[in-house]
């Protein structure tokens, strides 16, 4: 029995493969699983995290591929290189399914997909880098950034076995190809030229037909959706909603520096950043060094504004980092000289609304009931108790004396037995009249005409 025992033991440590830092095949599920995404209106950064996590989902529940529904007429390039990226290193099979067009930013996606099945009257292609199309029209990037995306594409076609020329022609006007694009004109491809030139593999007009057509029969079909926190980041690295977090942090803290303490402007503005910088730290486009950047460049501010008054190189420092990291977290990994150079601008308008913005807000602010406790108001009123007048000139108020000279309004008057500068309230005195002072308002003793019978000690 003992002999039987040792038997089993070491049966159990040789067949089990974590001992031996072997990890256990994923087992396949009976039915064939496949999970779907889609891929539809503006491709933004916000798609490479879904992309990912749909892919790792795949490939945890033991998936036989993921197909991409596309429909899209493109989007940011960066997004699409990340996205690329992740499809190219998939180890699970990955599918276009190109449900109507596939253009720009779509068709790199497409390329970077083991299979691509498209519909009937589909298109693909049209992928020229452009810039400005967010404020005004689209015009075309400059050669270098031209010549980066269609390097991507030709990586791309190669990696999958398609044709690397027809991938360039769909990126570059200055791609010509014999009885297939002329110069000067940009490649997009129907469904039936995909397949003739070995872009497409199969045609399809439903998801059921595009996987038979792959191969994959009687299927367990998965849609994935966004989670709520997906959902979430891909609002706040919207172009606007970044812009506008940007903004009221930059408001905030600009309004603390004129606030006693540390209170609400402050803590808005510090919540602003943070969330703006947690969005794009998600989609991985903000990191340590967008972070670092960003804070030296708010130390300096600080420098400049409460140790070195003026604006020093401390100051220019600062900015020049702010702006620096905050340009840095607004793109991504593929970007183009022309995306940086636009997000630096965004920066640097979000800056200048922040200045006029906390200019009229500082001068508004002590106006409301609330804002008197946020704002440091160092007006010194003289009804409050806070003069500036001589204490040898205060002993003159409410005392008694006559005008030597006409007051029209300043002249001189008898107060006392003492000859002074004086100024009456408005109305012209002449020279004779009683007259007794009625306030001392700086350098200024203000005098008023005596009314008949009136005492001196009344006043």
């Amino acid at each position: 029995m003992r002999r039987w025992g040792w038997i089993v033991v070491a049966a159990a440590l040789t067949t089990w493969p974590g001992l031996w830092g072997v990890s256990p095949v994923a087992t396949q599920p009976a039915t064939p699983v496949v999970y779907t995404i889609p891929i539809a209106g503006t491709i933004d950064l916000g798609l490479a995290p879904f992309l990912a996590r749909t892919i790792r989902d795949a490939e945890a529940a033991g998936a036989v591929a993921v197909v991409l529904d596309i429909n899209t007429f493109g989007g940011r390039v960066d997004a699409a290189v990340a996205m690329r990226d992740t499809l190219l290193n998939s180890k699970v099979r990955t599918i276009a399914f190109v449900n109507q067009r596939a253009i720009s930013a779509g068709a790199l996606i497409t390329l970077a997909c083991e299979t691509v099945v498209m519909t009937r009257g589909g298109t693909v292609g049209a992928a020229t880098p452009v810039v400005g199309g967010g404020t005004g029209e689209p015009a075309q990037a400059d050669e270098k950034t031209v010549s980066y995306v269609r390097s991507e594409f030709r990586a791309t076609a190669e990696a999958r076995n398609r044709p690397p020329e027809i991938a360039e022609a769909m990126v570059d006007a200055d791609v010509v190809i014999a009885n297939v694009i002329e110069e000067g004109k940009l490649l997009t491809l129907t469904s039936a030229q995909a397949m003739e030139h070995g872009i497409a593999d199969f045609t399809a007009d439903t998801l059921e037909a595009a996987l038979e057509a792959a191969g994959i029969t009687g299927a367990e079909i998965r849609p994935v959706e966004e989670t709520w926190a997906e959902s979430v980041v891909r609002f706040l690295t919207n172009p606007v909603i970044s812009s506008l977090l940007m903004t009221i942090g930059f408001i905030g803290l600009l309004v603390e520096i004129r606030t006693p303490g540390f209170g609400v402007p402050g803590t808005l503005g510090l919540m602003s950043l943070g969330i703006f910088f947690w969005g794009h730290w998600i989609v991985q486009l903000a990191g340590w060094e967008e972070l670092l950047l960003v804070t030296l460049g708010i130390a300096l501010l600080l420098v400049e504004v409460f140790i070195l008054p003026g604006f020093t190189v401390a100051g220019v420092a600062g900015v020049l980092a702010l702006v620096a990291g905050l340009g840095m977290a607004l793109v991504g990994a593929g970007a183009t000289v022309s995306a940086f150079v636009t997000a630096l601008g965004r920066v640097a308008v979000s800056i200048l609304v922040a200045l006029a913005g906390s200019i009229v807000l500082l001068r508004f602010l002590p106006r409301l009931p609330f804002g008197r406790k946020l704002v440091l108001n160092t007006d010194m009123e003289a009804d409050e108790g806070y003069v500036s007048a001589p204490e040898s000139d205060r002993q003159w108020l409410g005392r008694s004396g006559t005008a030597l000279s006409p007051l029209r309004p300043a002249g001189i008057a008898d107060i006392d037995g003492t000859r002074l500068d004086v100024v009456s309230d408005g109305a012209f005195i002449d020279a004779g009249t009683p007259i007794h002072v009625t306030r001392v308002d700086g350098n200024r003793i203000v005098v008023r005409r005596t009314s008949p019978g009136q005492e001196s000690s009344d006043v």
